[in-house]
């Protein structure tokens, strides 16, 4: 199905790095040099960890550790070609900022254009740009935020970004997402596919090599995705192999520390076309695939059984890119996202499916986005975006409790590097915490921060503390449920996923009534009647969706991870 892209009611429109701080410069006269200095420190000071390369279906670094990819995309491929947010804030302090909120990694976005119009890259300042289009307040907040940036030329400032970004250890995925400057994505604006009137597969694949060796030995830059959603009438499984594996050959020959970053068909939410066509290339341990998902490529959720949806969307997500991780392949769900405001019906349901999901397969990911406002879009200068993780004022978090959402997302659950025997956690999507024992009672439980969980143990459908004698124990609709001591095989004890969404835990007590485990508003953990299991459409489950997350991996801040590093080097699990 194609996916038309319309973004008010849409989005549209990385990992520990082990990366060296850069030293900072004293003596700055002139902006230009000022830059030249400080991108050239970065190209020519080698980093342990990088460049990343794959092993099966993990990124990894130099040492063979585990690199997850959480990551936020700043879109640079607007009109003014300028990363957006720089009459805000200044740059430092916007990178900070991603740093602060838990990213390790920056999918920047670029437009074709920035690397094939001379004139346009090389000649037009940021200045120039911005009075272009009578962009007179932004030309003020940059000469106040950032003075060294605004008159410099556009490419020179969209590798300071990149620059100050490596400064600040966050990993940078370079982006091509369309090729003229603007917004994206429709069927029919002329950058959707191979052969569409502003996208030659030559001039494509000539940019491509020439934006991978402008970065190449900039530590920092660790991949690039070669095109943001391929879509339109034109699409087709051949061109796309014969393209995207050109374009992936001309990067890798160009700079060979660079992951190389295929999207798939239909708005990127389609490569079921590659489980029986391999792509074939001549290198091997750069190879990932990008996915994206949204609440509003799948209808309309608000008016689904939120179940039924998603145990409907989770077979599609399966067939049109998971099982690329069972054939060895990272998979980067490089675009979701919703409404920050928390008003969308459709994207609070689809939210506690696609972050169950992104847990429980423990993927790479790109949050759509962190731009708090746009320069100018669709002829609107300084539209908000609601997507955003970032306010208006580019400082600010828009949604704290967001920001919990996603936090058990930004930790490695899985993969090589330092571990500890499998355990499980007990995962709350909708708020994103996790199965805790009560400090005050420990028979009691609630939710609360996942490195804050004993780990679990799920086997025989018995839910226990791991090496302990306590199972999770149901004591009927609408009362707690508690850590008991029993043989974990009597009634209210037994706990099977159910519903289409696989994410209701349900047990049958003594008197043969059939309970969920449920949170309740204070966030202690009971019991109650399953709800919303199928067809309602207007009952919301969420608060009764769990999912049960393996892990072999300590999380930071976790007495796993205490005990692994008073027993291992630090630098081992950093």
């Amino acid at each position: 199905m194609i996916v038309q892209h319309t973004r008010e009611t849409r989005k549209h429109n990385c990992i520990q790095a082990m990366t060296r701080k850069e030293p900072k410069h004293m003596f700055c006269f002139f902006p230009f040099f000022c830059f030249f200095f400080s991108f050239i420190a970065q190209n020519t000071v080698p980093n342990m960890a990088y460049p990343l390369s794959t092993s099966s279906r993990w990124i990894v670094d130099e040492n063979g550790q585990r690199v997850k990819l959480a990551c936020v995309n700043w879109p640079s491929h607007l009109q003014p070609v300028v990363a957006e947010g720089l009459s805000k804030q200044p740059v430092d302090a916007v990178a900070k900022k991603i740093v602060e909120m838990g990213f390790n990694c920056v999918r920047l976005t670029w437009a074709l254009d920035l690397m094939t119009n001379e004139t346009l890259a090389n000649n037009v300042t940021v200045r120039q740009s911005f009075q272009s289009f009578g962009l007179k307040d932004d030309i003020v907040g940059f000469q106040t935020n950032n003075p060294s940036i605004i008159d410099i030329s556009l490419i020179e400032a969209f590798k300071m970004v990149v620059t100050t970004l490596g400064n600040n250890d966050v990993m940078v995925i370079l982006d091509n997402h369309l090729t003229k400057p603007g917004w994206c994505c429709a069927n029919n604006d002329g950058n959707g596919f191979f052969g569409d009137k502003f996208f030659d597969p030559t001039e494509w694949t000539a940019a491509l090599s020439k934006m991978a060796a402008t970065f190449d030995g900039v530590s920092n830059v660790v991949g690039m995705s070669l095109r943001n959603e391929l879509r339109g009438p034109k699409q087709n499984a051949d061109d796309w192999f014969k393209y995207m594996q050109q374009g992936a050959e001309a990067v890798h020959a160009a700079n060979k520390n660079v992951l190389v970053i295929l999207s798939g068909l239909s708005f990127d939410a389609d490569l079921s076309f590659v489980r029986s066509r391999p792509v074939k290339l001549s290198f091997t341990k750069k190879l990932v695939f990008e996915l994206h998902w949204y609440s509003f490529s799948d209808g309309n959720w608000a008016t689904n059984n939120p179940n039924d949806i998603c145990g409907r969307v989770l077979n599609r997500i399966r067939n049109g890119g998971e099982f690329l991780l069972n054939k060895g392949f990272p998979l980067f769900l490089s675009e979701f996202g919703i409404d920050e405001r928390g008003g969308n019906a459709d994207d609070n349901r689809y939210f506690g499916c696609v972050s169950g999901w992104a847990a429980g397969n423990d993927v790479d990911w790109s949050l759509w986005a962190l731009t708090g406002s746009y320069y100018l879009r669709e002829g609107k200068v300084g539209l908000v975006e609601y997507y955003g993780v970032l306010d208006s004022d580019w400082i600010s978090v828009r949604n704290s409790s967001f920001l919990q959402k996603i936090t058990l997302l930004q930790s490695q659950l899985q993969g090589p590097g330092p571990s500890t025997d499998a355990y499980n956690l007990v995962f709350h999507p909708y708020t994103g915490l996790c199965l805790v024992r009560s400090l005050n009672d420990t028979t009691m439980l609630t939710l609360g921060p996942c490195n804050s969980s004993e780990p679990w143990s799920y086997t025989k459908q018995t839910l226990r503390i791991k090496d302990q004698s306590l199972c999770l124990q149901s004591n009927g609709p609408g009362n707690r449920v508690t850590m008991t001591k029993t043989d974990c095989s009597s009634p209210g004890s037994i706990w099977q996923t159910i519903s289409a969404s696989k994410m209701h835990l349900a047990s049958t007590t003594s008197n043969n009534t059939s309970v969920c485990l449920d949170v309740a508003a204070d966030d202690k953990v009971l019991a109650n009647a399953c709800k919303c299991l199928s067809k309602d459409s207007s009952c919301e489950p969420m608060s009764q969706w769990f999912t049960i997350i393996n892990a072999t991996r300590p999380l930071k801040g976790s007495r796993l991870y205490k005990q692994l590093e008073n027993l291992s080097p630090k630098s081992d699990l950093l």
